[in-house]
């Protein structure tokens, strides 16, 4: 599980990489990001599940879409919502009465 978890943070920076090297690319590199907002959308639906994933696949298209909003670093921001931020539910320990 935790190699799982610094496998999506590396997908993700290299994610984040691509979407603003775009940005560095005078004429093409909005047009490149026009082809990059899907792609990435759909990159972070699949790499985070369930309503979550849905909504920052929305973000994550809208600020490739967005001029000048390259430098957003989304997937690296998602990752540390779940894995740093996000409150994992704590497990509570079940008293068991056995009775003799």
């Amino acid at each position: 599980m935790k190699n799982e978890k610094y496998k999506l943070l590396r997908k993700g920076i290299i994610y984040d990489l691509i979407g603003m090297v775009t940005m560095a690319i005078p004429v093409i590199g909005p047009f490149l990001d026009l082809i990059w907002a899907p792609i990435a959308a759909k990159k972070m639906s699949k790499m985070y599940k369930g309503t979550e994933g849905k909504i920052a696949s929305v973000l994550v298209f809208i600020e490739e879409i967005l001029p000048f909003t390259d430098v957003v670093p989304t997937f690296t921001l998602m990752w540390l919502y779940t894995y740093v931020w996000k409150k994992q539910p704590r497990l509570q320990p079940i008293k068991v009465r056995v009775n003799k």
